[in-house]
């Protein structure tokens, strides 16, 4: 172990001169291993180092079942070096004890805390922190090279957002899944359907469970609620060794005000802004984190590298950036501070976002971080270097917002609102873009995606599977929901499994197998190695209002790769629609959402489809096809015609 030789009252340390200093300077992305609870061997005894930071409190010690929860018994002392840390060794403290710490803060506080850096917690409602000594014997390797040998951007990135605790459940009692049973259906149900990565609501220790996640306590910790760390880091591994990529919901922008957790840690606002017109979020009545400490930057940034690094993480997804880059979000006048120029912009928050992305980029190049921002902010996407906030992609939610809002108008008054589909091509790539039908679309009275549809049964579903089809035809990632893959006719309700029983009704089942078939055709080049480069789109027409029809070309980078989409939003059949092509040839359709096997009315386009020099909205050929009802049609060029001459 790293004895620091200048200790004052203390026998035993992991801090070194040099970590303290990082520290300082807020640049100790690696805390969790010298903040916390760690098992060591001090002069050939094993016990439990504990280590927190409460600068402002005048007494601290551990309290834990091994000295009966008396808080006199094993106090800390705080360094020498004004770093604001208190250590402690206490001898025999073995693994998974529970423990917190007893803080006497300024005035006469004092409170019991858990443990900042805490890797498991008691299962909530109970509140302790555990000493927890992981260990875990990975068996992805090859995952973990390959992820370094490819740039993730230019491969498919098909997400499936699920929230732990109610993607299935255990049908006798209803209990929750464990981590470990989790392993044993979730990644071959991905692989079966083809999605590319998993994206977990957050999967940290948080007190309430309708909070889904994002009102967290335990930062370190995978919830306990489903099992161990190294549980979690089970399933992690399986869909690693099924070729599925993990990503984490990540939220540095608030916490809750539960007495054990972050919040008055110290008897003093430690962790949050003293002044509430900063450090309070009216949205969410949790705390914000104040980006002005290096102690709290360092503590997020540390986090983010905890879950890359322990955890094998391939991507963290930061929940409400927005939140943090404005000053007066969910403030009216008078409820915030500007900043020292005067505007509305929270610049240690985006300062704080720049240092989190160059940091994560530095050390683990290989993997994504993605924004959950809700405004036009510029350059999210951008490098730090060149005045961006250095993200690798961002949710789209404008996309999402309009598209949702026209496809709930009822057909005969789409031609009206037209623009709402073609508006997104106008800034789609301003920003390297992720499509976003999540969990929040489909909660608090917004209907479930099949229920936002209009018309009778056989509508809503053909509206749903042009909706999937034209997203997956649109430039950006994709990321649908669980439940959506089968068009789940109730809301999201985190206190029940999905109804899976729904999978077995066959206009369910149709749109499970066509969001299949768009996993697999989204693998082909031209509907991913372009997806954030204008090269990789054009129109063909997308001035059809009066019909309703959208028609577009993807790419890919080689030549020749291309694809060909036509989309019918009403539900009148369009037989002998003339559509351009530029060059001449045969053409076959590859898919349609209108296929009987989906639960379409089956106006397929069924052999090869020959393109005649006639001339339609600019390309010198087109193609006479049959646009089906409340359908998309993909095609692709299949081959030259010999008898043409040039």
């Amino acid at each position: 172990m790293n004895m620091s030789g200048n200790l004052a009252n203390q026998e035993f340390s992991l801090f070194t001169d040099f970590d303290i200093a990082l520290f300082k300077a807020g640049k100790h992305y690696h805390l969790y291993n010298k903040l916390g609870a760690h098992r060591v061997n001090h002069q050939g005894r094993w016990g439990a180092y504990f280590a927190v930071w409460a600068p402002n409190a005048r007494y601290v010690s551990v309290v834990g079942n091994f000295n009966s929860w008396n808080s006199g018994d094993h106090p800390m002392q705080v360094r020498w070096d004004e770093s604001g840390i208190w250590e402690v060794f206490i001898p025999d403290v073995g693994h998974a004890e529970y423990f917190k710490y007893y803080i006497e803060g300024p005035n006469g506080y004092s409170v019991e805390k858990g443990d900042p850096y805490a890797f498991h917690w008691e299962t909530p409602p109970q509140t302790a922190s555990v000493v927890w000594d992981c260990k875990y014997s990975w068996n992805d390797t090859e995952w973990m090279q390959s992820r370094q040998r490819e740039n993730p951007l230019k491969k498919p990135i098909s997400v499936y957002e699920l929230h732990i605790g109610s993607w299935r459940k255990n049908g006798e009692d209803g209990s929750f899944l464990t981590y470990r049973e989790i392993a044993g259906q979730l990644p071959e149900y991905c692989v079966y359907m083809g999605f590319t990565h998993v994206e977990f609501m957050p999967v940290m220790e948080h007190p309430f469970f309708g909070s889904w996640g994002y009102q967290l306590t335990g930062y370190f910790a995978p919830s306990s609620r489903f099992g161990t760390p190294e549980d979690f880091m089970y399933l992690v591994d399986q869909l690693h060794l099924a070729g599925i990529g993990v990503i984490l919901d990540w939220v540095p922008s608030h916490f809750p005000v539960d007495e054990h957790g972050l919040g008055y840690f110290d008897g003093t606002p430690l962790y949050e802004y003293a002044d509430p017109r900063k450090g309070f979020h009216p949205d969410w009545k949790s705390n914000i984190f104040n980006l002005e400490r290096n102690e709290v930057r360092e503590f997020l940034i540390s986090n983010a590298f905890y879950w890359l690094d322990k955890f094998h993480i391939d991507g963290l997804r930061v929940d409400a950036v927005a939140s943090m880059l404005y000053l007066d979000y969910s403030r009216n006048e008078g409820e915030w501070i500007p900043n020292i120029y005067g505007g509305r912009e929270n610049l240690e928050a985006i300062s704080f976002l720049q240092e989190f992305n160059e940091a994560v980029h530095s050390f683990f190049p290989d993997v994504l971080t993605i924004a959950e921002e809700s405004t036009s902010w510029p350059g999210v996407t951008q490098p730090v270097q060149q005045g961006g906030l250095g993200f690798d992609m961002k949710w789209m939610m404008g996309w999402m917002h309009d598209s949702l809002n026209y496809f709930q108008k009822e057909p005969v008054y789409r031609r009206y609102h037209h623009g709402q589909l073609t508006f997104s091509l106008v800034y789609a790539f301003s920003e390297k873009f992720c499509l976003p039908l999540s969990h929040d679309e489909v909660v608090h009275g917004k209907a479930s995606l099949i229920n936002k549809m209009p018309g009778d049964a056989w509508q809503k579903a053909a509206n749903l599977r042009l909706l999937y089809a034209y997203m997956y035809g649109h430039p950006g990632a994709k990321l649908i929901f669980m439940g959506g893959e089968f068009a789940q006719a109730h809301e999201w309700q985190h206190d029940y499994s999905l109804d899976w029983h729904e999978n077995h009704q066959p206009l369910n089942r149709g749109i499970q197998l066509l969001l299949k078939d768009l996993n697999e055709l989204y693998k082909t080049p031209a509907m991913h190695q372009l997806d954030f480069s204008s090269d990789g789109f054009c129109w063909i027409d997308c001035c059809d209002a009066d019909r309703s029809i959208l028609s577009w070309i993807r790419k890919g980078e080689r030549a020749g790769d291309e694809l060909l989409f036509v989309a019918n939003f009403t539900p009148e059949v369009r037989h002998n629609y003339r559509l351009g092509v530029h060059v001449p040839g045969f053409y076959e359709e590859i898919l349609n959402s209108d296929n009987l096997k989906y639960g379409g009315s089956d106006v397929l386009n069924e052999g090869e489809l020959e393109a005649f020099p006639v001339s339609v909205s600019g390309f010198t050929h087109s193609l006479s096809i049959s646009v089906p009802p409340l359908g998309i049609s993909v095609l692709k060029f299949s081959r030259e015609n010999p008898d043409y001459i040039f």
